[in-house]
């Protein structure tokens, strides 16, 4: 018996840390302590089993959750002990591969990373359209296939409709102007690492001598590439322990595959196979209703959530008139109870299937002045004008940052186009250089018309004076004093003429508001320059750090959370209120693409609604105490009312007739009523 292993763990859980046999699998129902059980096992594997931190590694899919591990390993290791260790996104361990190995990849060692904005540019240019959603469709059909492993090559034969054949072309081209850029997209930092341990034995040997023991939490949700790389990483000796529920896989749409799940005991004849049911979360009321929703599905493996908590208040249901009454009535309800309650308005959390349900919900909490945030909303820095700005900074700062250069350079147009680009970047490429830097090469000169190649020197020597005036001298030269970041700001923004880019490409309206967000950042960006007195080198590396921690990084504030169903996996709050739960918005149905072939069409929607129900799912098992459904009678799509039924999921949940409970007393009430009687309720708290 370990002496380090803690003895507030329940059977299941401690058989799952100590053991060390070979290949695991725990199947951690939602609440079940998973993230314990990992953390306890790496303490373990460090103090009592003699390894080293930095042979073992630990894999989650979100930054959040990487945190959250490393943190809670920092309250039961020593700082020594835990030398070297890595907890990462399996994402974040591709960067550190390539990096490492970037010679065997084919790729320079400061090859650049675009992310979905970059490579949709580029796929907008290969498909020269803008039509969004042909687009969107088409990143999605190459981003799918780099998930299931295949090349150019491979997704020409696995194509089927006119839409893949286009996708297959374009993806050909697509990866074409990657490699010319020396360039990997968020896929790649996968399927490149999985593609390099297969056919490089030396890189394949020495990854595994290195990773001795890996861990990976929410398996069900790998995609076929992130498997092969589990696989190639532990190799024979197969260490690992996986860390997964199949009643929570609901992102099939991502290209994650349940499959994995199913294929490990075929592929690990030894695996050993672990269960924990105790939920530590929820009251039983709630388990009981998640458990009879989710046994409608086909089971993979046999498994029952069960809770020593309280029994727990009656799950309601209630049908509203329209979405409008659902969002006023959910507001007063959260109002209410937190009043009655005592309650904080973190305690509460909104869930819902589609983020466009969202802004009727927002007005209703606005207008009760209830104070809320949005998971999975757009972020500031994540919008298109702020993104052209910073690209200019960041170039400014880094001329090595070639995304940076792409966007700056054809943002606005300067008749720099995609062909001129692709020359620079093969070139860039062969001399091992940055783009910038290629710029200035005599030989660029034989590989690009005059005009082509003036257009791009006025852009990078434009680039070269603001960097002298922001205080970094020429080469061979001391740095020069550097002039205020916002004296530089005002002068780059009239200098490419931003503002007169947006009106000239966009409708008044759209053009004036994120004109605005510009000035909203220049001035926050001065504002911090002059208080801390950064240069505009140091204000770029500051707003790089924002940018990358502000998602999730802050306390939690005292806010309603308002989060879909795929958002809110892994969270869990005291009172929960599920909108919407209705067919067609819950389960969710989707478009048919299995037109004239009706057994695929079929077996499509059935894959589907048992997708669906796991989402159900996990919206139930968020709650901790208190659960409220509500779905509408009528709800408006493009300007006529359609009428609605209740989901199928609330049947199955097997409430029993005491499922709808009518208030009579804020039934029979106009809104002003309402109103009336909420104030009054808020004048007393």
């Amino acid at each position: 018996m370990s002496n380090s292993v803690p003895a507030g763990l329940n059977p299941p859980q401690r058989e799952a840390v100590l053991y060390l046999g070979g290949p695991c699998l725990v199947l951690a129902g939602a609440g079940s302590g998973k993230t314990r059980v990992i953390t306890q096992k790496i303490a373990y594997l460090l103090q009592d089993c003699g390894y080293q931190g930095r042979n073992i590694v630990a894999l989650t899919f979100t930054n959040k959750a990487a945190r959250e591990m490393d943190e809670r390993v920092k309250t039961l290791v020593e700082r020594k002990l835990s030398k070297g260790l890595t907890i990462s996104t399996f994402h974040a361990l591709g960067v550190r591969l390539l990096r490492e190995e970037a010679r065997h990849a084919g790729l320079k060692p400061q090859f650049s990373i675009l992310d979905a904005d970059d490579a949709m540019g580029i796929v907008q240019e290969l498909l020269a359209t803008t039509d969004k959603g042909r687009l969107r469709a088409v990143q999605q059909t190459i981003s799918l296939w780099k998930n299931a492993l295949l090349d150019p090559d491979g997704a020409e034969k696995a194509a089927v409709t006119p839409s893949e054949f286009e996708a297959a072309r374009v993806y050909r081209s697509y990866a074409a102007t990657l490699a010319a850029y020396q360039a990997v997209d968020f896929d790649d930092l996968i399927l490149v690492p999985a593609r390099l341990l297969e056919t490089n034995e030396e890189v394949r040997t020495r990854w595994q001598n290195r990773v001795r023991y890996l861990l990976v939490d929410e398996y069900q949700d790998t995609n076929v590439c992130q498997y092969r790389l589990v696989q190639l990483l532990t190799g024979d000796r197969a260490m690992f322990t996986a860390v997964g529920d199949d009643d929570q896989a609901i992102y099939a749409w991502r290209g994650a595959t349940i499959e994995n799940l199913a294929r490990l005991p075929k592929d690990y004849p030894s695996l050993k196979l672990i269960k924990l049911e105790q939920n530590y979360r929820s009251v039983q009321r709630i388990l009981a209703a998640a458990n009879q929703v989710i046994e409608r599905n086909p089971k993979l493996f046999e498994k029952k959530l069960w809770s020593d908590l309280a029994h727990g208040e009656p799950i309601v249901v209630t049908p509203m008139d329209s979405e409008e009454a659902e969002a006023e009535a959910t507001a007063m309800k959260i109002s209410a109870s937190r009043f009655e309650r005592q309650a904080q308005w973190k305690d509460y959390a909104i869930l819902y299937r589609s983020n466009h349900q969202s802004r009727i919900l927002e007005q209703a909490l606005r207008n009760l002045k209830i104070p809320y945030t949005i998971a999975g909303g757009q972020s500031f820095f994540d919008k298109a004008e702020i993104r052209d700005v910073l690209a200019y900074l960041r170039l400014i700062a880094n001329d090595e940052d070639d995304p940076a250069f792409i966007r700056a350079a054809t943002t606005p147009k300067r008749g720099i186009g995609q062909a001129t680009l692709q020359t620079l970047g093969q070139y860039a490429a062969d001399r091992q250089l940055s783009l910038f830097a290629a710029v200035f090469e005599h030989g660029l000169e034989t590989r690009l018309q005059a005009r082509q190649l003036e257009q791009l020197r006025v852009f990078a020597e434009f680039i070269q004076r603001i960097q002298w005036r922001a205080g970094r001298g020429k080469a061979g030269e001391k740095p020069t004093s550097a002039e205020p970041a916002g004296v530089i700001l005002d002068d780059l923004l009239a200098a490419i003429q931003y503002e007169r880019h947006l009106y000239d490409t966009m409708e008044e309206k759209p053009a004036q508001s994120r004109w605005q967000n510009v000035l909203e950042l220049t001035s926050w960006l001065k504002r911090k320059s002059e208080e801390d007195g950064l240069t505009l080198f140091e204000l770029v590396q500051h707003v790089a750090l924002v940018t990358m921690l502000e998602r999730g990084e802050e306390e939690t504030p005292d806010a309603v959370k308002m989060t879909t169903l795929h958002a809110s996996k892994g969270l869990e709050y005291p009172h929960v209120y599920m909108v919407g739960v209705e067919e067609g918005l819950l389960p969710h149905m989707g478009k048919d693409e299995e037109e004239g072939d009706p057994a695929k069409a079929a077996e499509s929607l059935a894959s589907r609604i048992e997708e669906e129900r796991r989402l159900m799912y996990v919206g139930i098992t968020r709650a901790q105490r208190t659960l409220n459904l509500s779905w509408c009678k009528k709800r408006r799509r493009a300007r006529e009312d359609l009428v609605r039924e209740p989901s199928r999921f609330i049947e199955e949940m097997g409430l029993g007739d005491a499922r709808f409970p009518e208030d009579e007393a804020t039934r029979a009430m106009s809104p002003k009523e309402r109103l009336d009687m909420l104030k009054a309720l808020l004048k007393k708290n």
